[in-house]
Order: C-alpha cells, then sequence, then structure tokens
C-alpha cells in the first residue's frame, strides 16, 4: 500500500472516493451523483487528503481532513476488505503528525445498513483504541445519522 498526501483532489480521485464512500458508509449517506459529492466538498476549508492506493493504484482508503468552527475535524473510510490490518491506524497516524487536534462524527450503534444491505458496523472502537476519546455529551442528531463527537489531542 502506498500512503499519499494531497491538497487538491482530481476528478479521478473523487470518482473512486465516491465510490468508497457509497460501498462503505450506511447507504443513507450515499450520494447520488458526483457533483453532489464535490458540493460537499467544496463546502469545507483548508482541505488536505491521504490516500491509501493499492499497487493497481485504486484507492482502497480515504482520509481527509478540513476546517470547522475554528476546529480540525476529518474523516476516514477505509475498504472494509482492509479492516483489521493496520491500515486505518497507520493513516491516523500520518494525520497525527501533523495535527494537535483532530475532532470527528461517529456513528456509535450498528443500526445501519450498507448498500450491498450489510450492516455497518460502528468504528468506535477503532478510534478509542487509536488514542480518542468519545465525547458522549456531543451528539449529532440528524434524520440521516445518529453519531457520537470522538476527539483526540496531542499530548
Amino acid at each position: 500500500m502506498e500512503f499519499i498526501e494531497k491538497i487538491e483532489l482530481s476528478k479521478n480521485d473523487k470518482k473512486e472516493i465516491l465510490n468508497l464512500w457509497n460501498t462503505e458508509y450506511p447507504e443513507k449517506l450515499n450520494y447520488q451523483t458526483l457533483s453532489e459529492f464535490e458540493k460537499y466538498l467544496e463546502d469545507l476549508t483548508e482541505q488536505s487528503h491521504i490516500l491509501m492506493k493499492s499497487q493497481n493504484q485504486s484507492i482502497k482508503g480515504w482520509y481527509f481532513d478540513f476546517i470547522r468552527d475554528k476546529e480540525k475535524w476529518f474523516a476516514l473510510i477505509l475498504d472494509s476488505k482492509f479492516h483489521g490490518k493496520g491500515f486505518g491506524s497507520k493513516i491516523l497516524n500520518l494525520a497525527k503528525e501533523k495535527e494537535s487536534e483532530l475532532n470527528g462524527w461517529v456513528i456509535d450503534h450498528n443500526r445501519d445498513k450498507k448498500k450491498n444491505g450489510e450492516a455497518y458496523i460502528s468504528p468506535l472502537n477503532f478510534y478509542l483504541k487509536n488514542g480518542f476519546e468519545k465525547l458522549k455529551e456531543n451528539r449529532l442528531e440528524i434524520g440521516k445519522i445518529s453519531a457520537v463527537q470522538i476527539k483526540w489531542r496531542k499530548n
């Protein structure tokens, strides 16, 4: 696996990431079109990305961060075939090298379904193992998502 840091994504990167997003995230969070996904990205400021590419150069993992309300927020998606192999931790460690704090929203239940009908398994334990704390008083409860905030701070 190769890890590539980028400030801007190419059109092809966005297409591959959209496919990864729509495959791995709960179906109700899917984007129907590339332009919808691009609109989501356009609204986020000071983005940076880490792409995890396989030997054939296809994107198997995507980390990105951005500024929201003067704080650094992030998201991470990994092809489920690569879960449990240390790749997610590797991407997070690359991000932690350049940041002093990371915030994210994490679905903390297993009730959602992916596009293929499989259950979406909450990654909360993965983040707790990687040094994040759960801010249980900070919840995101909107029609599409029920999630808890997580935060990591450099010691």
